[in-house]
């Protein structure tokens, strides 16, 4: 009997483990990055940014960085933004695998009132086929009459 009781009690305690279900990775976190299968694999850091509250005329920038966890070389193939008041550049073309650049995002508040958000696509040859996408915002007040 007390060796049917410790079976039972020991078996109550291990079952829970098994039964919990498996969670995928966190978004930035070493097994996120670890690559599944050969070819590139894309990833950018910060994926956005907020500016917080600008007045216009004014520049704002942030530099990002692109990330290669692949097993081969990133071809950044194509980098677009949503507005002609958004530039993006300064960045690799081919990123070696584990190896990173710098991608320098610029926005320009001259013509713009209240909060703006804008993205910047960039397109690899990451076999996904999914463009990346990153996105920033601001939001910006007129300057005080004199």
């Amino acid at each position: 009997m007390k060796r049917a009781l410790l079976m039972l009690s020991a078996f109550a305690l291990v079952a829970p483990l098994g039964a919990q279900e498996a969670t995928p990775p966190e978004k930035g976190t070493t097994a996120e990055k670890t690559p599944a299968a050969k070819g590139p694999r894309f990833s950018i850091e910060p994926e956005s940014f907020d500016f917080g509250k600008a007045l216009q005329n004014k520049t704002l920038s942030k530099e990002f960085t692109i990330h290669n966890y692949g097993t081969e070389d990133l071809v950044i193939q194509n980098v677009s933004t949503t507005c002609g008041c958004t530039v993006a550049g300064g960045y690799d073309k081919v990123i070696k695998p584990g190896g990173s650049t710098p991608l320098r995002v610029s926005l320009e508040t001259r013509t713009s009132r209240g909060k703006v958000e804008r993205t910047v696509l960039i397109r690899t040859n990451d076999p996904s086929g999914k463009p990346g996408e990153l996105k920033v915002q601001v939001t910006v007040a007129e300057p005080e009459a004199k």
